[in-house]
């Protein structure tokens, strides 16, 4: 088990030079469908597949979550990916900043228009001293909007009355 700490932003603007940045197609499958928030999640990562459960350690934190994953074959991913899940489609730049990375997610399909930044940390010190980038809108770790397992299943207008507290305008790369 490897414990993740994260924060999570809405975007305001496209960074400069983020379309030079690499960036990979995700689709991720929530299971079960019947659950609000499935915490079990396949997912292709371009040509990488794996299975994940991730929970937050203590309450409702979900900026220091505990996650699980193990690697699947393409040939699982396909059967385990039949299951009746909540799905979603993205693509992930990875975008360099202050010696990080942070990891810019540009929703398709049903969501398109919704993109959201995750900081990776090492310690709990680094998260809580972190200054937000000016491309950044708000920090959203601890709402629901942030969590892929509420949005999966999900279409814009569904979220938009949550964003619009923050006066979030949809964002298109391209």
């Amino acid at each position: 088990m490897e414990i993740e700490l994260e924060r999570t932003f809405l975007l305001k603007e496209i960074p400069q030079d983020l379309k030079n940045c690499k960036f990979v197609e995700i689709i991720d499958v929530y299971i079960p469908k019947t659950v609000e928030h499935p915490i079990l999640r396949i997912r292709k990562k371009g040509n990488n597949f794996e299975m994940t459960k991730k929970s937050p350690v203590v309450g409702d934190d979900a900026s220091k979550q505990s996650e699980q994953t193990i690697s699947l074959s393409e040939k699982e991913f396909s059967e385990l990916s039949k299951l009746e899940g909540k799905k979603l489609r993205k693509n992930r730049y990875y975008y360099p900043i202050n010696n990080m990375v942070a990891e810019i997610d540009f929703y398709l399909d049903d969501l398109e228009g919704l993109a959201l930044v995750d900081f990776e940390f090492n310690s709990t010190e680094e998260k809580t001293n972190f200054v937000m980038p000016n491309f950044c809108l708000v920090d959203v770790t601890q709402e629901k909007i942030a969590a892929g397992g509420m949005l999966a299943g999900m279409k814009y207008s569904d979220i938009k009355p949550s964003l619009d507290k923050y006066n979030y305008k949809k964002i298109k790369l391209g």
